[in-house]
């Protein structure tokens, strides 16, 4: 079921955006912050000075009157506290400015510096005794003092928003130009899926999308060489099927029209009989290779000595090697070599690798069959035959599906060119490795290596 996820490009400019918003209130709300309470602390301490400027020039009418109009032109309100009476001012907030106590402070020649709210208004106090047993008063709003500094927030407040946008501009650019190699990526992916193979990417962008792209390109080839020999091994093996059905049916249609003499009958059904046997393993192989490639390949594991197994195996291939004038020989030691695995398996391996030794080994000469512990916690089983033996560059491609069959029909005796592959596959399969090589007996040497435990 296909879900409809967001784009990768997507993700990263909302997250780019997220950053930057997130970011830009901290630095909004520290800026004002900073900005509220330096602007509070310049203003408290501009009204102290001119509270103290006042006190001083409060001794005549005149100098007061002066005092007033430069202190109503920066919004400060001015008024006189007499020695006796309540505050003498104009505006009604400072008059309401001082409590009883705070009166008393300042005719007791104490000065008064206050952020207070007065008639509901935020407002900063600055009151200064002066001659005569009387005072001044100043009062300022929090937003007249403060105004400078809301117009630096605003300020403030616009740039960090011109930062976010900006921010969030380029976030979406970068997404975009990240998540391009990557589309290109998806759409050769896609490709490869629809059955092309002439699919590249040109590996860009960062380093991680880069390897992907190099991911892809390199399934690509793979997927080709793959291809190109599974093609190989189907015309091999149509062809295997054809040759013994071709005979099968030419002899066939001759017995049905009566075309083959009544001596010869007996020779006819022999013939069909090996072509059918030589069908019948290639389809068993084909069978073998279809298990071993399944997720349910059965390996049913129990403690098995190889010395056992491979005399058993010896009884049966002595004889028949014994019909065609080879000679076979048994190496195992005299104490058991024992190791947990499926034995059936291993008889099959076993099986295998004498079955393609006896098909190319000429009379006279050996095949051997060998049993050991080959390193601590490994043992062995080998097969060595003095045919024609491997060239080195065969040794690499021993166990792939018709690869020595390709090579070597119309050279040699050759069998299914399945066989070399079961065995691989089986191999695998129990834990262990195959190995091929050169034998001392100047043929071909199979060696399958298995954990003992």
């Amino acid at each position: 079921m296909n879900r409809r996820r967001g784009s990768l490009a997507a993700r990263i400019a909302a997250l780019g955006i997220a950053i930057a918003v997130v970011t830009g209130l901290l630095a909004g709300l520290l800026a004002v912050g900073l900005i509220r309470n330096a602007e509070g602390a310049a203003a408290r301490h501009t009204l102290a000075r001119l509270a103290d400027a006042a006190a001083n020039s409060a001794d005549t009418p005149r100098a007061t009157q002066r005092t007033k109009r430069t202190l109503a032109a920066v919004n400060v309100r001015f008024g006189r506290l007499p020695a006796t009476g309540p505050v003498n001012a104009d505006a009604a907030l400072v008059r309401a400015a001082l409590t009883p106590d705070q009166v008393a402070a300042v005719r007791a020649g104490r000065s008064i510096s206050a952020s207070t709210r007065i008639l509901g208004t935020g407002a900063y106090v600055e009151a200064r005794p002066t001659t005569g047993g009387g005072g001044v008063v100043l009062v300022q709003r929090h937003g007249d003092a403060t105004a400078a500094g809301g117009r630096a927030i605003r300020r403030t407040l616009i740039a960090i928003l011109v930062g976010v946008a900006v921010a969030a501009v380029i976030g979406t650019l970068v997404a975009r130009r990240m998540a391009r190699p990557l589309r290109r990526t998806a759409e050769a992916a896609h490709a490869l899926a629809a059955g092309r193979r002439d699919v590249t990417v040109n590996p860009s962008g960062p380093a991680e999308v880069a390897d992907v792209a190099d991911a892809v390109n390199t399934l690509a080839s793979a997927l080709t060489r793959s291809e190109a020999r599974q093609r190989e091994f189907l015309m091999s093996v149509s062809h295997d099927l054809r040759t013994p059905l071709t005979a099968i049916t030419g002899y066939a249609e001759s017995l049905a029209n009566g075309l083959v003499p009544a001596d010869q009958t007996a020779q006819a059904g022999a013939v069909m009989l090996a072509e059918g046997q030589r069908l019948a393993r290639l389809v068993t192989d084909l069978l073998d290779l279809a298990r071993l490639d399944a997720q349910d390949f059965r390996v049913e594991p129990a403690d098995v000595d190889l010395v056992e197994l491979a005399v058993a195996a010896g009884h049966v291939w002595q004889q028949r090697c014994a019909q065609v004038g080879i000679a076979f020989a048994l190496q195992v030691p005299a104490e058991p070599v024992r190791c947990r695995t499926d034995a059936a398996r291993v008889r099959q391996i076993v099986d295998g690798l004498l079955e393609n030794a006896l098909r190319v080994t000429p009379a006279g000469a050996p095949i051997v069959l060998a049993a050991y512990v080959a390193a601590p916690g490994t043992v062995a089983i080998e097969v060595r035959d003095g045919g024609p033996g491997l060239r080195d560059d065969d040794l690499a491609v021993a166990f792939e599906r018709a690869e020595l069959h390709r090579r070597y029909q119309g050279v040699r005796q050759v069998g299914t060119g399945l066989g070399l592959a079961i065995v691989h596959r089986l191999a695998a399969r129990l834990g262990g490795s195959a190995e091929a090589g050169h034998a001392a007996e100047g043929g071909a040497r199979f060696t399958v290596r298995l954990p003992q435990a």
